[in-house]
């Protein structure tokens, strides 16, 4: 993503209160790219002037693609690779680790001049290298609007949290306290997840009749259960669990992002229904029963939106284990350690009553607590913040 100009969205004159946002997300996936996308619709909803920059793409000599590529091609391939980084450079902990910000700031002076075309008002960061770069610049006095930190991730890892920061909006009190104490000082909010309006839409949803007629042509009789390899279809053992369903009873519904070869892989298993990319998630997570995870990010947060069960199981290694681990002991989910156990978790899931299912459903949407923009924009009436100076 890349702002537009910024005369496409400024009238003759901007209403009193409004105010100019720059949302900065990185095309790692599509998580961060869908949370920018719903916090500029809802700045440009709420009065504001709204654009979303990719960092990749602000990183010079093609820096951007190579991190982009190495990182899909570890968490595809070689999970191992990544889990190693993220010890080393992310989890938490009191060991001195090597920081993002050298890696940051090699976008620090194309992101300063794009704060300084947009006149943009406040920053917000919703991927954890952006934090680094924001925190960094406005240390250095060359940031001179608010920069408020959007923490995506339910376990956070250090690489969200820089000093610099003027605040961190966290998905979970938990989250938040640990931000606190890593960070002292810093202003520190509990807001829930972000996602689009859609996934909150009572029963039937729209688009969920469609997608329960293909299932019922397809499988007549079999719960459908939803299994998210994120958008780059990244999962281990996919083919494996969605084998085990189907001889089970169930009709698999594989999410295989944009991996075509997994695609093709996972729809030869007898009784699978192997999808590419989606672009209905409202409707296809109000259709089925249960979603099976593996990262604890943006689709599991539209599924507690949705009202649908979350099953943990079979992690990606890194930062969606801690996720996934976070969730299931806030009670946003369950965790399966094996094939035996997720057939135990189905079978409850799926045949529980309905009383029990909106009990579930209440926990899952009571962890989406404050509009996000809404608190970035007040925040942005510091508009005179000073820069802090380095430390």
């Amino acid at each position: 993503m890349l702002p537009s100009s910024p005369a496409a969205h400024r009238g003759a004159a901007r209403r009193a209160g409004a105010r100019r946002v720059l949302v900065i997300s990185a095309s790692m996936g599509a998580g961060h790219d869908t949370v920018a996308r719903e916090l500029v619709r809802r700045a440009r909803a709420q009065g504001h002037e709204a654009d979303a920059v990719d960092l990749m793409r602000l990183l010079p000599y093609g820096t951007g693609s190579g991190l982009r590529a190495f990182y899909r091609t570890s968490v595809r391939h070689a999970p191992w690779v990544y889990d190693g980084l993220y010890r080393a450079f992310l989890r938490p902990g009191d060991h001195t680790r090597p920081s993002g910000v050298p890696l940051a700031r090699l976008a620090a002076d194309g992101l300063v001049r794009l704060v300084e075309r947009t006149g943009a008002d406040v920053v917000v960061p919703v991927f954890h290298l952006a934090a680094q770069l924001t925190g960094h610049l406005r240390a250095l006095g060359r940031l001179r609007v608010p920069s408020v930190v959007f923490v995506l991730d339910f376990a956070v890892h250090r690489q969200w949290l820089h000093p610099g920061n003027d605040a961190c909006f966290c998905l979970t009190d938990q989250a938040a306290d640990d931000v606190r104490a890593a960070v002292p000082g810093t202003h520190v909010e509990t807001t829930g997840p972000v996602v689009a309006p859609g996934f909150f839409a009572p029963a039937p949803a729209p688009g969920a009749d469609a997608w329960r007629k293909r299932f019922e042509r397809y499988a007549p009789g079999r719960p459908p259960v939803l299994l998210s390899a994120g958008a780059w279809g990244a999962a281990a053992g996919l083919g494996e669990t969605a084998r085990l369903l189907a001889g089970a009873g169930y009709l698999p519904v594989v999410l295989c992002g944009r991996n075509q070869a997994l695609r093709s892989r996972t729809a030869r298993v007898p009784g699978v229904l192997a999808q590419d990319w989606v672009t209905d998630m409202p409707g296809l997570l109000h259709a089925v029963r249960v979603l099976v995870d593996n990262a604890a990010g943006q689709t599991a947060v539209q599924a507690l939106a949705a009202g649908l069960p979350v099953v943990g199981h079979r992690p990606l290694p890194g930062h969606g284990a801690d996720g996934v681990h976070r969730m299931a002991e806030l009670g946003l989910s369950e965790t399966a350690a094996d094939g035996a156990a997720l057939l135990d978790v189905l079978r409850r899931l799926t045949t529980e009553g309905p009383d029990a299912r909106r009990r579930r459903a209440a926990r899952g949407r009571a962890v989406f607590r404050a509009d996000v923009m809404e608190r970035a924009a007040a925040l942005a009436g510091r508009s005179a913040v000073p820069a802090r100076g380095p430390r």
